[in-house]
């Protein structure tokens, strides 16, 4: 089989990092042509020397990696958020310099030049604010017919977690996951009511460090930093996993499961900036946009990043 094109638009990140991971194991499935980084869980210029690093810890230099937006499309709050993700993003293991530098190129640019030249259609998968993706639409329309499907992570039925009604990507740029959510493209999102589903136990925790590689223990020392805070803003026995579930989906669809909805995200609202507006149960008989994610296959999930890793062995 063909390996599926894709482009990878991500803010590392812990949980960013062990979505690219599985991603970078599985070269025979997923033929990743990019890496696209914005300003998200950090500012820009940690995100993007992230994907740099965490692509030669997984000993996949030929993938370019390219900067993109700083900043969301409209101006408001700028909310990094360290405290989960450490100063730099990548918070519990410790990198090397990369070798390489990043492209010349900006993200958007790469993203339109890319589509717009392949004789194929393109997934993009998306980790972070969507800032990039909504900036190459706006900028090239001519790219919609190019895209093959967007996976995202992002927004939520129910409550927020950056505020009480807001997921933090949608939240950073909720203009620009307007644009997306508009854009006529095939859809597909990885909201909260899954992404927490997913609960790193110390059991699940010590499976990953036994596989014994370098990449299984950077895995294990990621999750472990940004689990912490999870244990003790959630209560829960140990953090969750958000951005892998989008790796996931491209590797194993199976594994999940959803349904065709009316989304849309607001923003304008004072208190609710960011809210994603999923109206599952189609009340009001709208044209529906988006797959929505609602439950996952737990075990199943665990079992597919342990093989990821494994192949690193």
């Amino acid at each position: 089989m063909k390996p599926r094109a894709l482009i990878f638009d991500c803010d590392p990140g812990t949980d960013d990092a062990v979505a690219l991971l599985m991603a970078f194991a599985h070269p025979e499935r997923l033929n990743i042509l990019g890496v696209t980084t914005v300003g998200g869980n950090v500012p820009l210029k940690y995100t993007s020397l992230n994907g740099l690093k965490i692509a030669e810890l997984a000993g996949r230099e030929d993938i370019p990696v390219f900067a993109g937006c700083d900043r969301p499309l409209v101006k408001h709050e700028y909310l990094s958020v360290e405290q989960i993700h450490g100063k730099t993003g990548l918070a519990g293991v410790s990198f090397p310099e990369p070798k390489r530098a990043l492209e010349s190129e900006h993200a958007v640019d790469f993203i339109i030049r890319t589509l717009l030249q392949s004789s194929e259609k393109i997934t993009l998968a998306v980790t972070g604010p969507q800032t990039n993706i909504a900036m190459a639409l706006v900028k090239e329309p001519k790219i919609v017919s190019k895209i093959d499907e967007i996976i995202f992570m992002g927004g939520s039925i129910t409550e927020g977690n950056i505020t009480p009604a807001a997921e933090f990507n949608f939240f950073m740029d909720p203009h620009a996951a307007h644009v997306v959510l508009s854009s006529k493209i095939k859809l597909t999102m990885m909201g909260l009511d899954v992404t927490h589903q997913l609960v790193t136990t110390p059991a699940r925790l010590k499976a990953i460090q036994s596989i014994g590689n370098k990449q299984s223990q950077a895995v294990f020392d990621i999750l472990s930093f940004s689990g912490a805070y999870d244990m003790n803003r959630y209560e829960i026995e140990g953090g969750h996993i958000h951005d892998a579930t989008v790796t996931a989906y491209l590797l194993k669809p199976e594994l999940f499961q959803g349904r065709e909805c009316p989304v849309d995200v607001e923003i304008s609202g004072q208190m609710t900036m960011g809210r994603t507006l999923v109206d599952w149960y189609n009340s009001n008989n709208n044209e529906t946009n988006v797959k929505v994610i609602r439950s996952v296959d737990i075990e199943g999930f665990y079992d597919l990043l342990l093989e990821c890793l494994k192949k690193y062995s």
